[in-house]
């Protein structure tokens, strides 16, 4: 008896209990849907954790003051970095594209009778944009020229805008930072909320040099951390290596001393979150891989019932010329056709499920914007998961079938 021919059988056989194999069929389908429905869901959430890494910058790279001591406990940050080390950066490393120096503002943003308070407010170089890869929707960002004259401008978020001007135009209006009056030359691209739901759209951006002598009243260089964009993905570790240098002779430290910096490479906190995601998505997948196996016992069952009802018939078989092989062919690909039937299904089912799922998390938050991964090679993985369910767990059903006598299977009542 060819494969084909033997298929033909067995989806006749399979077509007597239409009821028996849709409910045997289920327990493999809910056990597909289910991993992959995880392994999708777990996919999205990674590709959105990285996403979200991505929104930080272009290949950053972010220097901060070291940590102060005392009594052997550590203190807060020690006002170690400075504009100037900002400037030796991206003058003096062949493998850093950008540089900006960070400075920590706040306060009331008044315009007309109209306040409010961003969730935040920093004081940037002109290179800001490049480095976190984020450029104005509207009007421009401001120039090198603003940041040394300290010149009254800023530029705002989607957030800002919205809440100062509802639907006005923001650009060349002034507003109110502590009595300071800043020009508002630019809107920023919309961006949402981070991973932790926070408004990113909520900032006020004003050169560094505004902030510190303006706003801080400072005469002092020092700012709260440096942030360096590499020229590409590669050249991470080189830019690193460089900064670390550089600032380790500029600060005259000598070797066996700690420095009083940190260099830390964005890579690492996306390859940290990259391993958690992966390691959550292996686990949810592992505990819903069990319904496979439940499913796998329930075809077992179901083929053994199957092997007595039709203890006759394979009598019969065997009593015109039918050999073992045959018999255990039959049965075997009865169960591999109901798993991989069970299999599509599935696959079908679990698609569904991840999107629906995503919409579900996007309607709660709809600045998160939770992407749609569906996992092909889970879903492949899935399949050819549920034919080997079906062939292993069919195999002693149709093993036992191909041992029957055919004297004693003729008298079977």
């Amino acid at each position: 008896m060819n494969l084909l021919l033997t298929i033909r059988v067995a989806l006749r056989a399979l077509a007597k209990n239409k009821l028996r194999a849709g409910l045997t069929v289920l327990g493999v389908v809910i056990g597909i849907a289910a991993v992959t429905t995880m392994v999708s869901i777990g996919e999205s959430a990674g590709a959105y954790v990285q996403g979200q890494l991505q929104g930080l910058g272009t290949n950053v790279i972010i220097v901060q003051p070291g940590m102060g001591q005392s009594g052997g406990v550590r203190e807060a940050n020690l006002p170690t970095l400075t504009a100037k080390d900002a400037r030796a950066i991206a003058e003096e490393c062949p493998a850093v594209l950008a540089v900006t120096p960070i400075v920590g503002a706040g306060g009331q943003v008044i315009y007309g009778n109209v306040n409010w308070k961003p969730r935040e407010m920093w004081g940037v170089g002109a290179d800001y944009p490049v480095v976190r890869n984020w450029a104005p929707r509207a009007g421009v960002f401001f120039t090198e020229r603003d940041v040394s004259t300290a010149n009254r401008v800023c530029v705002i978020g989607h957030t800002v805008a919205t809440k100062l001007f509802q639907t006005g135009d923001p650009l060349q209006r002034t507003i109110r930072i502590k009595n300071i009056p800043l020009v508002v030359i630019g809107v920023l691209e919309r961006k949402g909320a981070n991973m932790v739901g926070q408004d990113q759209d909520d900032i006020v951006l004003i050169p560094y040099s505004t902030v510190k002598q303006r706003l801080q009243g400072s005469a002092f260089d020092n700012v709260n951390a440096i942030m360096v964009s590499a020229r590409t993905q590669r050249q991470m570790a080189d830019a690193e290596s460089e900064i670390h240098q550089l600032l380790l002779e500029r600060h005259h430290i000598h070797p066996g001393e700690a420095p009083d910096f940190r260099v830390q490479n964005m890579t690492e906190i996306a390859n940290i979150m990259g391993i958690v995601t992966g390691t959550i998505t292996l686990l949810l997948s592992a505990i819903a891989g069990i319904s496979l196996l439940v499913g796998g016992v329930g075809i077992m069952n179901i083929m053994l019932v199957s092997v007595t009802e039709r203890t006759r018939e394979i009598g019969i078989r065997m009593a015109v010329g039918a050999r073992a092989r045959d018999i255990l062919r039959q049965f075997l690909v009865e169960a591999v056709l109901l798993s991989a039937l069970g299999g599509v299904v599935g696959v079908a089912l679990g698609i569904g499920a991840s999107a629906g799922v995503t919409a579900i998390i996007n309607s709660f938050s709809p600045d998160a914007k939770w992407p749609v991964v569906i996992s092909i090679p889970a879903a492949t993985v899935a399949l050819l998961f549920a034919a080997a369910v079906g062939m292993i767990f069919g195999y002693y059903p149709a093993r036992r079938a191909s041992r029957l006598d055919p004297i004693e299977a003729l008298r079977y009542e």
